[in-house]
């Protein structure tokens, strides 16, 4: 064939191959990235295109003629769907105009936080869903209604039963607040007003929330030996699933505590057993070896805060009543590992924070148990409790019903450095999971869990929720010494369609949305 006309058969060819191919206006290219979609195994290169809000095109990009405004170059990047965290205490910041840019989550990959959570939600729904909406906030928000707030509207803070009439109220309120967009109901059953109630009481507004296809997220009653123990605060979570008739999922699952090391095997068997049965049992685990909470709620016996912080000091003044606070105080900075293990985080008093307990307590000449008194005087002090040994963090993190989550909130490197943390050490350093899992257990896992619905994978008509990050450089640096320092390594985060961090930047653009059921 003369070559001249071989070559003009082939530019024919091509012209009309071009003109046959599917035409698609995007808003942003990303190509050349390995891209893990948050189902599969196996990454793939192919291009995604983002229109408006949605993922308009997934494939080969020389199989479509694309017309865009802005390409990202994703090479030696990982492309992924962006990460969904189901326990955080976000909504702290998200309620205050100046915080609500969410940069702490935002900057681990996160586009999308749970928010209500141990049982503890602002109330109500509706009002904040309206605030949110008004200032903007920075990734989008899933809210949960709390169990213990409900509980307080009807009840206050009193450390007794419910009664017929005020269950049925609290139903009324739950289902309020349900019908106003939430996802399903939280509860904080170690910590009050939460742990005076009974089982048959949350069964009962769990049941309240099945009608709205909710879920049932649950702080354990208990996750150490303080009171029912730790195997039986499973299984009372799995007996609300089972009789309620809704999915369970535990939050941050641990053996926190010596009295409870070494259970996860236990605890891996009674929630596989359920499974079997047909209750839909699932988890989330924050990559820590400290759990931190209020100092109050770590070490000062519940029957003595009935009533609130105010009526605890007051029953500590009593002679009466003080040598049993002060025993059963020295019992649970025991379970805790110790004063030495008890590090404050947050306190209105400077010098506290960076201390234990065992060096305060020095420090005023008191025994340890006496100090916690003499520190909470001083206003709301948080602690991280170091209560955690790595063979129980490894056996839930490989199950695959554990998703990732951060717990986050002030004081602990959690809030900051969660996911990056995964990554780095469980994936990267330790290899205790891979990628793949990592990804999955951190996007897709946690949208069926929560039965949120177009996001958390790339898939064509989802949500544009996409993050891009160096996996040279994704790591955390919050650490116990400064908490509050934002992770590296995020190249890229879009959110809704819209860039939210773009080279590494925050953009100062709020384009989360508050997500309703």
């Amino acid at each position: 064939m003369n070559y001249k006309i071989y070559i003009s058969l082939l530019v024919i060819v091509q012209f009309f191959s071009s003109c046959s191919k599917k035409k698609i206006e995007a808003d942003i290219l990303i190509k050349n990235g390995t891209v893990y979609n948050g189902i599969d195994i196996k990454p793939n290169n192919n291009s995604i295109a983002i229109k408006d809000d949605k993922i308009v095109f997934i494939g080969p990009e020389n199989s479509v003629n694309v017309k865009v405004e802005k390409t990202i170059d994703a090479k030696g990047f990982i492309v992924s769907p962006g990460f969904i965290d189901p326990h955080t205490h976000a909504d702290r910041d998200l309620n205050i105009a100046e915080n609500s840019h969410n940069k702490p989550f935002l900057f681990q990959g996160i586009t999308t936080v749970i928010v209500g959570n141990d049982g503890d939600s602002f109330y109500p729904t509706s009002k904040y869903i309206d605030l949110y909406t008004t200032h903007g906030i920075g990734t989008n928000a899933v809210p949960l209604v709390g169990h213990g707030t409900i509980r307080n509207q009807v009840m206050g803070k009193s450390n007794r039963k419910a009664t017929a009439e005020e269950i049925t109220e609290m139903q009324e309120l739950v289902k309020q607040e349900m019908e106003a967009g939430a996802f399903g109901i939280s509860t904080g059953l170690f910590y009050s007003p939460g742990s005076y109630s009974n089982t048959e009481e949350v069964i009962a507004l769990a049941k309240t929330v099945a009608q709205y296809d909710g879920i049932y997220d649950t702080h354990l009653r208990d996750e150490s030996s303080y009171t029912v123990g730790l195997i039986p605060a499973i299984e009372e979570a799995i007996e609300i699933g089972r009789q309620a008739k809704l999915p369970i999922h535990i939050s941050h699952i641990k053996c926190l505590g010596v009295d409870v090391w070494y259970q996860s095997k236990d605890i891996v068997k009674a929630i596989e057993k359920a499974q079997k049965e047909g209750i839909d049992v699932t988890a989330n685990q924050y990559p820590y070896d400290a759990s931190a909470t209020g100092l109050k709620s770590a070490v000062a016996p519940r029957w003595a805060e009935s009533g609130g912080k105010d009526s605890l000091m007051i029953r500590y003044n009593n002679s009466e009543l003080r040598a049993k606070i002060l025993v059963d105080t020295k019992k649970n900075i025991t379970r805790r590992g110790g004063p030495e293990k008890l590090l404050i985080v947050k306190s209105e008093e400077s010098n506290f924070v960076g201390k234990n307990l065992l060096e305060i307590s020095q420090m005023l000449n008191e025994t340890p148990e006496e100090a916690v008194y003499s520190v909470l005087k001083t206003g709301y002090v948080r602690v991280a409790s170091f209560n955690m040994n790595p063979e129980d963090i490894h056996h839930f993190m490989q199950q695959k019903w554990v998703v990732t989550g951060s717990d986050g909130n002030t004081g602990h490197p959690r809030k900051y450095g969660s996911f990056p943390r995964k990554y780095n050490k469980y994936v990267v350093k330790d290899k205790i999971v891979d990628l793949p899992t990592f990804i999955n257990s951190s996007t897709a896992k946690t949208a069926a869990i929560f039965k949120i619905k177009n996001r958390g994978s790339l898939q064509t008509g989802n949500f544009a929720d996409i993050i891009i990050f160096n996996p040279e450089t994704f790591k955390d640096k919050a650490d116990f010494t400064d908490a509050f320092q934002l992770s590296e390594g995020l190249e890229y985060s879009i959110i809704n369609g819209k860039f939210a961090v773009d080279k590494g930047q925050f953009t100062n653009s709020l384009n989360g949305e508050v997500l309703k059921k």
